[in-house]
């Protein structure tokens, strides 16, 4: 069984189950560690933000807010233009994220609404000796982006092609895809 296979089933489980579902259940059915299936949870509630952690396990809640992930590259030079076009076509970036080969997916809540979120983040950034999540993977990058429904998504994602912030998506980093 393949990753993406693993995740796909995963997902139609928490759809079909009525109670919480905990990690160690799931790692004795497909017979992988607990760790895989919490690296697993991350990548499939990354775009299905509505399945919730709980005390008891992972759970399907009810879905309020349209979400999508959009993979992205850019330098620390581009970050307030792409955070801005997102604000400005209805969005609010939710999270960054990497994927990173050895230590699995690493994320940061962002919650950025507006223009005056953006001037703030961007002020904090130059503040501090830190860097951008994403030059541990030289500028790629992930966005978790809510907006008000799918036209507003789509609308999000053609501004991010045409401005060339969008990457492809890699063959291991397809969720609900056949990987390539």
């Amino acid at each position: 069984m393949t990753t993406n296979e693993r995740r796909r089933k995963i997902f139609e489980q928490l759809k079909a189950s009525k109670e919480a579902i905990p990690a160690k259940v799931f790692a004795a059915d497909y017979k992988v560690s607990r760790q895989i299936i919490v690296g697993d949870m991350a990548v499939i509630r990354a775009n299905h933000p509505e399945i919730i952690s709980t005390n008891r396990g992972y759970v399907l809640g009810e879905k309020s807010t349209f979400t999508r992930e959009f993979k992205v590259k850019h330098g620390p030079d581009r970050v307030k233009e792409e955070l801005t076009l997102i604000v400005d076509h209805g969005g609010t970036v939710r999270n960054v994220s990497i994927s990173h080969r050895a230590y699995g997916r690493i994320s940061a809540e962002m919650s950025i609404s507006s223009r005056q979120d953006v001037v703030e983040f961007v002020e904090r950034l130059l503040d501090s000796k830190s860097t951008l999540l994403g030059s541990v993977t030289s500028g790629y990058h992930y966005h978790l982006v809510e907006a008000s429904g799918e036209e507003r998504l789509d609308l999000i994602e053609e501004k991010l092609g045409e401005a060339g912030f969008l990457v492809p998506l890699l063959p291991w980093e397809k969720y609900g895809e056949e990987a390539e």
